[in-house]
């Protein structure tokens, strides 16, 4: 029976720990960890009773014993990191990275990496509190033989997660037309909420249904770790323009709700539909029905709360309807990366939006309230600051900025995500079990 190869890890964050996990769990035997030197200790003792996973001090000492090294650092660091470790390949070696935007992550191997090295890079397309089973796992054969390529599936077949066959640059587009503007909506709805300083589901209004979906995807980005959402969208060009597009889309149509002009409004919306899903749309929709997405509601129903018939006030939707505008205007075509590499939270942004958008009594409602209704006139305001706030900060390049504008509203959440991370990971699952 052939030997199994050493596999490296350098970054031990919580995709590395997934990976370390799924790997021992499975029966590698020779499972070799690194992160900074400052947390050597802390490491060791979290694997001081897994055999399996040997705690080394730094990346020299991985990448010279390592017949698989692997990567997981934030893509703002890649070429650093990369550049101190890299020379000490094992020759022979397979090298791979995680990280979310493989245009830094190139530059770096091709750099810094021996001629004698091969390069196949992944990325698993969701966060590490997602059971990987199933989901999209992107594999790039960059410099590398079959063989080698057969290697990294084996290596990687007990996440068993479905391997999507990329370039770097495809990768790039997919990941900025599948992630990008999905975040950066849901950032803009954390933003605009604190800046009205009030939880969503504690209006007194039940919340259920499309705004369940939307205040459960909010408050699971803003658990995560920030640097998962910023690398993403300062380091790869495409996803400038698409926040960009996606803030302008917000701007105009909120003007357009400013002067009630329903007539341009409503043909704006329809051509952006008829774009987007097309006349018909034979494809079974995404999200389950109301009463089930109602489950998972952070807020109480009516009679929970003492206040019989308080019910969810009109909503014009702007930040789906900007979507959708935004798709349009880009000529993206979300069902296509759907079938290809979508992660669980643009699965839910794609059903939410088409759950407004395919139905044209949710539709015109939406419509009308943008256009004569102000009760959510004031949330709808703060949306679009937001969202063009979190455009010129990408625009900027500045890592600092991202961090302290993510964290000024993590901040405000924060006593709620122990419970919406449970919530929402559970509706992504129910969702995701019973999809097409």
């Amino acid at each position: 029976m052939m030997e199994q190869p050493a596999v490296g890890l350098i970054g031990m964050g919580a995709m590395g720990t997934m990976y370390a996990k799924h790997l021992s769990d499975a029966g590698w035997k020779k499972i070799y960890v690194c992160d900074l030197p400052s947390k050597y200790e802390a490491l060791q003792a979290t694997y001081k009773d897994n055999p399996s996973v040997t705690v080394l001090r730094d990346g020299h000492l991985v990448s010279r014993v390592a017949d698989f090294i692997m990567y997981s650092v934030e893509a703002e660091f890649i070429d650093k990191v990369v550049a101190q470790y890299g020379p000490s390949t094992k020759v022979g070696a397979i090298v791979s990275g995680q990280t979310s935007v493989k245009a830094p992550e190139r530059v770096a191997f091709e750099k810094y990496l021996p001629e004698d090295v091969s390069i196949i890079s992944c990325h698993s397309l969701h966060g590490p509190t997602v059971s990987p089973v199933g989901q999209p796992l992107v594999i790039i054969q960059h410099r590398a033989s079959s063989e080698d390529l057969l290697l990294v599936e084996n290596i990687l077949r007990p996440l068993r997660s479905r391997y999507v066959y990329l370039t770097y640059e495809q990768h790039d587009e997919v990941t900025a037309n599948t992630q990008a503007v999905t975040h950066a909506a849901f950032l803009s709805m954390g933003t605009a909420w604190h800046r009205s300083n009030s939880y969503p589901w504690e209006h007194g209004y039940y919340v259920g249904g499309i705004e369940t979906v939307k205040v459960n995807i909010m408050l699971r980005i803003y658990s995560n770790q920030w640097h998962v959402y910023a690398g993403l969208a300062i380091l790869n060009p495409a996803a400038r323009v698409q926040i960009d597009q996606y803030a302008r889309s917000t701007t105009e149509i909120f003007k357009l709700m400013l002067v009630g002009d329903e007539d341009a409004l409503r043909s704006r919306i329809y051509a952006a539909r008829d774009k987007v899903f097309g006349p018909n749309q034979d494809r079974a929709p995404i999200l389950l029905s109301e009463d089930i997405l109602d489950r998972f509601s952070l807020g109480k129903k009516p009679d929970e709360t003492g206040s019989p018939g308080k019910k969810p006030k009109p909503n014009s939707h702007l930040s789906l309807l900007a979507m959708v505008d935004c798709w349009a205007n880009l000529g993206i075509q979300p069902f296509v990366h759907l079938d290809l590499a979508a992660t669980p939270i643009f699965r839910m942004w794609i059903g939410v939006a088409e759950n407004l958008f395919r139905s044209q009594e949710r539709l015109d409602a939406a419509i009308t309230a943008a256009s004569y209704d102000v009760s959510h006139r004031s949330d709808d305001l703060e949306f679009v600051i937001a969202a063009g706030g979190w455009s010129k900060c990408v625009s900027y390049g500045s890592f600092d900025l991202y961090k302290q504008r993510f964290h000024e509203s993590a901040g405000f959440f924060q006593s709620r995500f122990e419970e919406a991370t449970k919530v929402g990971t559970a509706m992504i699952k129910t969702i995701m079990d019973s999809s097409p």
